[in-house]
């Protein structure tokens, strides 16, 4: 599979290229490393931004993870001279990336399945109207509203088992919503595969960070789990096509999670436990180092807002209801109290979720609000360009989905090249351009005249719309990660997949009001509902392009003094 060559690949990026040297073992921070004798260094590095001191330890050559009960010791960059042990090192390292990959690759293709499906899980569950855009929001509302806590659990308690616990719960959610019977089984199921995703994500950070040092091999790892979020929902778009016109939507659900629960299994092997976790005394640790009021102040923002967001998407009247106005106001409290809380945690010294001066690092706040609105839109034009293949052009789902093709075999390829030369290229002009090349595909959506041909206009827009999510994710977890210390880097995971879910639930919501609200005005004047469905998604298009102007000015503002991100540390 894609993932596991290039897990393959980066994983013999690591070797060392030198001969071979007399090695001793650090037992530092994480799950284990080794430096040659004489050149282990402990450099003590004062994390000012987060208010806490850490050890980081370079070594020469580069770091790399050591599984439990081995006695590895790479040392030559030819195959043929490692020993078994050492071979079997290197096929383990692949197989973490791997299975990680897997599992947020599926979660994505049930997304994927839910958007081309929709009208006809609608129709077999009677959906109210009401809940007809629940099935394909409250997944990313309910992971971006636990994300951070996950993180928080991770750290405390190590990534394995949270990240086992995720996948397992996720695999079996998958088939529950398979087997649902009605429209509010599958949506309370839903949101709990939500959750369970969260523990996959905030995880997956900590563990690669601990297995591989920064480089090109950590690149690469990033780019595979960059890569597996739209392909994943590409896929699920091109899968759902065929199989809701032939065998149902409901296989699509087993299929994906038997094989979640496969690479779940496979994580029981593969994934290592962590040394410094291994004899702490966990329930300490869920005491005193999780931040239990501001995680909960932060998911009830996030939840209040995007629930209220998604209600209004459906009906957009329901702003003057007191329900709205409830919700309205508890999270305008909320969001305040949090800041209020973050700062009373580190004037008291204690583990703060995201302290206050965070933000005032330029890199880490534009690179979480490009991450949200990059994600907003990508998630967002293959909703839209979906609905109008079927809707305005009255194709079928498979038909719709053979169209949405280029922009999977585009993003697989962007992948791979960030992954690559990320190192080499300044991140201000990584972000800004392939921000500005995205721009142009919900331009050319916005512009488009139902009779045109396929080839004029939207099969250009498809080439450009997965570029600047598929550059960002791996440019944002690099620069993300180096703002967070390494204790805490399933948190800083944990920040960055919030921003990126997040972005994505609040951007399809607005979108959606935007698009409901304007059909709307436009079917009460003219009386013709495809004319108005096509006003509407017109007007969404112009707002995703706007949305991706935004981005450019704020990558290339907040990211000029960055300079060049996931370099070696030698």
């Amino acid at each position: 599979m894609i993932c596991y060559s290039f897990a393959d690949y980066f994983a013999r990026l690591i070797q060392s290229r030198r001969k071979p040297e007399p090695r001793a073992r650090n037992h530092g921070s994480g799950f284990g490393r080794w430096a040659p004798v004489g050149q282990q260094q402990e450099i003590c590095s004062c994390h000012r931004l987060m208010g806490t001191t850490t050890t980081l330890t370079t070594t020469t050559p580069a770091q790399s993870l050591v599984l439990e009960g081995s006695d590895i010791i790479p040392s030559s960059e030819n195959d043929s001279t490692l020993s078994p042990a050492a071979r079997k090192f290197r096929f383990q390292q692949s197989v973490v990336i791997a299975q990680l990959s897997a599992v947020t690759l599926t979660a994505s293709v049930i997304n994927g399945l839910v958007v081309v499906g929709l009208p006809t899980i609608t129709k077999d569950l009677q959906l109210p109207s009401s809940l007809s855009f629940w099935p394909s929001s409250v997944s990313s509302l309910a992971t971006a509203s636990t994300l951070l806590l996950a993180g928080s659990i991770a750290d405390a308690i190590g990534p394995r088992w949270v990240e086992l616990v995720g996948s397992f719960a996720s695999g079996l959610l998958m088939i529950g919503q398979g087997l649902s019977r009605n429209g509010d089984e599958l949506v309370v199921l839903r949101a709990l595969q939500g959750v369970g995703l969260a523990f996959h994500l905030a995880s997956s950070i900590s563990i690669i960070t601990q297995l591989l040092p920064p480089g090109q091999g950590r690149n690469l790892a990033f780019s595979c789990l960059g890569l597996s979020q739209p392909l994943g929902f590409s896929l699920g778009l091109v899968i759902g096509g065929v199989l809701v016109d032939t065998i149902g939507w409901r296989a699509g659900w087993y299929m994906a999670g038997g094989i979640t629960l496969f690479f779940a299994v496979v994580g029981l092997w593969a994934v290592p436990q962590s040394e410094t976790h291994r004899h702490a005394d966990l329930m300490h640790n869920i005491k005193t180092q999780i931040d239990w009021v501001g995680a909960g102040l932060a998911s009830a923002f996030m939840a209040l807002v995007c629930y209220l967001l998604a209600i209004l998407s459906a009906d957009p009247s329901r702003i003057r209801s007191a329900e709205a106005i409830v919700i309205l106001c508890v999270a305008a409290v909320a969001l305040p109290a949090f800041v209020g809380w973050m700062h009373h945690r580190v004037q008291r010294g204690k583990p703060a979720l995201i302290p206050n001066s965070l933000w005032r690092n330029k890199s880490f706040s534009s690179i979480s609000v490009t991450i949200a609105v990059s994600n907003a839109v990508i998630n967002s034009m293959e909703l839209f360009a979906s609905l109008y293949f079927q809707e305005i052009q009255s194709l079928s789902a498979l038909q719709a989905s053979i169209r949405i093709l280029p922009s999977l075999i585009i993003g697989v390829l962007m992948n791979f090249v960030i992954g690559v030369f990320v190192h080499r290229v300044p991140a201000f002009w990584i972000v800004t351009i392939t921000s500005i090349l995205c721009a142009g595909s919900p331009l050319l959506m916005a512009v488009i005249q139902p009779a045109w041909p396929y080839w004029a206009n939207a099969f250009i827009a498809q080439l450009l719309q997965p570029i600047s999510f598929d550059a960002l994710y791996t440019v944002g977890l690099i620069i993300i990660t180096d703002s967070f210390p390494d204790t805490t880097q399933a948190l800083a995971g944990a920040v960055f997949n919030t921003s990126a879910q997040f972005g994505s639930a609040l951007g399809m919501a607005v979108l959606q009001v935007i698009s409901t609200v304007v059909a709307a005005e436009n079917s009460a004047q003219k009386g013709e509902d495809k004319h108005a469905l096509m006003e509407g998604y017109r007007a969404s298009f112009w707002t995703m392009f706007a949305f991706m102007l935004v981005c450019t000015v704020v990558g290339f503002v907040g990211l000029r003094k960055t300079g060049r991100v996931g370099l070696k540390r030698d």
